[in-house]
Formats: structure tokens, sequence, C-alpha cells
């Protein structure tokens, strides 16, 4: 991996700086049209499980069991890993997300999962 992985609301203002902008997320933002977000990727795939996510419901109290779950989850998804690592190799990467908390969403997650040393 080359760069660091940036991590960006759909709701804030894309730059160029961003890089690939992917959507990490199972549904599209509302509110949100596609000229706005200006995505270039979105990986469905990638994103927790519905049930999961609505398990979490970005409770902070949950949050880490809610990261042990879903990386539980990515290890039983070995090709959309693969596939998002191979766009990650081509230059900076932002995954976008939905969720109001800044501070607990499955795109913190997935990034702590893909820059740990090993998984």
């Amino acid at each position: 991996m080359s760069a660091p992985i940036q991590i960006k609301r759909v709701y804030d203002k894309a730059s160029p700086e961003d890089g690939m902008r992917i959507l990490v997320e199972r549904l599209w933002p509302r509110g949100v049209t596609k000229a706005r977000a200006k995505i270039d990727l979105w990986l469905k795939d990638i994103a927790p499980s519905a049930e999961l996510r609505k398990w979490f419901v970005h409770d902070p109290v949950k949050s880490e069991e809610f990261k042990k779950r879903y990386w539980d989850e990515l290890r039983q998804n070995r090709p959309a890993v693969k596939n998002l690592r191979a766009y990650m190799k081509k230059g900076n990467v932002t995954y976008v997300y939905a969720a109001p908390d800044e501070k607990h969403n499955g795109a913190l997650a997935l990034r702590d999962y893909l820059t740990q040393k090993k998984f």
C-alpha cells in the first residue's frame, strides 16, 4: 500500500486529493445525487451486512463488537477484499461513507482491517 487511506463523509465536498473515491456502503446515501457524490466506484460487497448494520445503528457502546463482527465478515469475503486492495495499489483512495458518526463507522473499521499487519 502506498498512500494512507483517507476517509470522508459523502456529504463533504470532494477534492482532487481524494484520489479514487470509493463508496463503502451497501445502500446509496439519502439525499445525495450521483453527481454531487463524485463516486468513482461503489463497492457494496465490502460494506457490513444489512444485519450487522441494523444491529450496530452506530451505537458507540457497540463499536468494538461491531468492528470484531465486521472483520469476521471481511475474513469470509476475501474476493471483495482482494478487489479493493487492487484498487488501492493504483494510487490514493478515499473511502466514502454516509454515517453521521465520524468516529464509529464501517469505513474506519474497514481501513483498520486493511492496515493491520496480519489478518
